[in-house]
C-alpha cells in the first residue's frame, strides 16, 4: 500500500557506492524542496496546532476531512491513523469475516494483503495486466469463477498512481454481490469520470510523507458515500466509542492527529498543480527516452508506462528493463537515485505463507517484480535533472 522508506535517505546526500564517495546529483525524492516551495505555510499551520493544543481529532481534522470530501466529490472523508488502518477499517465496516476471500493483486505493497489477513480473511491473488501493472479484469473474472471459497469483495490497487480498470471490475463484482474497496494510497487526485477512491463502496488513502499528498508522519483516510459505512469507520477508529466510555465495538485506536491534518491542509491547494507537474516530468522522460531509441519501439530495452492522462498522477515513474539491476547500479554510481517497487511479490512473502490463495500462476506479476525500476519523480524535480537521468540511461544502453 505505502511506498515506505526511511526519509533520511530520500533527501540529497552523499554516499558510498562500490567503495567510493558519490555525491547525489538527482535524489530519488527530495522532500526538503517541497517544504521550501511552501514557504512558511507549513510551519505556520503546525505551529497553530501546537498553540491550540487540540492535537487529536478536533476542528483542524474536521476542516481537513471536509476539504478532502469536497475535493474528491464524496459525502464522507474520515481521517485515520494510516493508509493501512484505512484498509482495515473499511473492510471491517463492510463485514469482512474470517475465512472469506478477497480478490486482489500480489504486485503491491505488503499492507494491501496483510490487512486482509489481519481480519482473518485470505487474499486471493490474480495476475496483473502487463501494460498497466494493475489488476487484469479477465484474470479476476476467471478467479471468481473457480474461487475455492466464499469471496467477499475485490481490492484493486491504483498502482503507481494509475487508476485501475474500475468500470470493468465493477461490472464483474456487482452481479455477484461483491463489494469493491479501492486501495488509492498512491493515487490521490487521479480521475476519469470520478476521483480515485470514490468509485467503489469505499476508497483508502495514505498520507505517508512520500505520497503525492504527504504529511509529516503517518496518516490515512477512508472515502465513501455510504452513510452507514462512514458511521462504522468513525466509531471504530475511536476504539468503538459511541458516547463517553460507551464502546459499541472493539475498534482500533486510529485517529488522525491535528498536526498531520494541519500540514495536509497547507499542502492540499497545491495537489493538482503538483500532480500536473508529475505528468509533465513523465512526459519529458517518455519523450527523451523514446527520441534516444532506448524506449518506445519493438526491441527497445526499456518499456515505459502507458499514457493515461488525468487517470495517472505518477506517484512513481516505473520503467521496465531486463537489465534492471545493472541499470540501477549504473545510475547509483552516477549519483542518481532509483527504487524497486516491488522486488518480492506478495504471494512469496514469508509472513503471508499459508494465508493466501493463488489458484493459477502469476507470470506477469513475477516478470514485473524482476523488471520494474522507479526513476526520480516529484514536482520539484528540474528539467535539467530529468535530462541528466535520461542521458545516463542512454549512456548505459549505448555502452
Amino acid at each position: 500500500m505505502s511506498t515506505c522508506r526511511t526519509l533520511a535517505v530520500l533527501t540529497p546526500v552523499s554516499r558510498v557506492v562500490a567503495g567510493r564517495h558519490v555525491s547525489t546529483r538527482v535524489p530519488f525524492l527530495d522532500l526538503r524542496a517541497q517544504v521550501d516551495e511552501l514557504g512558511s505555510a507549513l510551519h505556520d499551520a503546525v505551529g497553530a496546532v501546537l498553540t491550540s493544543q487540540q492535537c487529536v481529532l478536533g476542528p483542524v481534522v474536521e476542516r481537513f476531512e471536509s476539504a478532502v470530501a469536497r475535493y474528491a466529490g464524496v459525502r464522507h472523508a474520515i481521517g485515520v491513523g494510516s493508509g493501512t488502518d484505512a484498509l482495515v477499517l473499511a473492510m471491517a465496516a463492510l463485514g469482512l469475516r474470517p475465512g472469506q476471500l478477497v480478490v486482489t493483486t500480489a504486485f503491491t505493497f505488503f499492507a494491501t494483503a496483510s490487512t486482509i489477513v489481519r481480519l482473518g480473511a485470505r487474499p486471493l491473488f490474480v495476475d496483473i495486466d502487463p501494460e498497466t501493472m494493475n489488476l487484469d479484469p479477465a484474470a479476476v473474472a476467471a478467479a471468481l469463477a473457480a474461487a475455492p471459497g466464499d469471496v467477499a469483495g475485490v481490492l484493486p490497487v491504483h498502482l503507481y498512481g494509475r487508476l485501475a480498470p474500475m468500470r470493468e471490475l465493477g461490472r464483474i463484482a456487482a452481479p455477484r454481490g461483491l463489494w469493491v474497496v479501492e486501495d488509492a494510497a498512491q493515487a490521490i487526485g487521479a480521475r476519469s469520470d470520478r476521483m480515485a477512491g470514490t468509485i467503489g463502496q469505499a476508497g483508502c488513502l495514505s498520507f505517508y510523507p512520500t505520497k503525492n499528498l504527504g504529511g509529516v508522519g503517518d496518516g490515512g483516510m477512508v472515502l465513501t458515500d455510504d452513510d452507514e459505512l462512514a458511521r462504522r469507520v468513525r466509531r471504530d477508529r475511536h476504539q468503538g466509542m459511541v458516547a463517553p466510555y460507551v464502546h459499541e465495538s472493539i475498534g482500533l485506536c486510529s485517529r488522525l492527529d491535528a498536526v498531520q491534518a494541519a500540514a495536509l491542509l497547507a499542502k492540499l491547494p497545491s495537489l493538482d498543480a503538483w500532480n500536473a507537474r508529475r505528468r509533465a516530468v513523465a512526459a519529458r522522460y517518455a519523450s527523451g527516452l523514446t527520441a534516444a531509441g532506448v524506449a518506445g519501439g519493438d526491441g527497445a530495452p526499456l518499456v515505459l508506462p502507458a499514457v493515461a492522462g488525468e487517470a495517472h498522477v505518477f506517484h512513481q515513474y516505473v520503467v521496465r528493463s531486463r537489465d534492471r539491476d545493472a541499470l540501477a547500479a549504473h545510475l547509483a554510481a552516477r549519483g542518481i537515485g532509483t527504487q524497486v517497487y516491488y522486488p518480492i511479490p506478495l504471494h512469496r512473502q514469508p509472513a503471508l505463507a499459508g494465508h493466501v490463495v493463488v489458484p493459477v500462476p502469476l507470470p506477469h506479476t513475477e516478470r514485473a517484480a524482476a523488471e520494474a525500476l522507479a526513476l526520480p519523480i516529484y514536482p520539484q524535480l528540474t528539467d535539467a535533472q530529468i535530462d541528466l537521468v535520461i542521458a545516463e540511461i542512454v549512456a548505459f544502453h549505448r555502452a
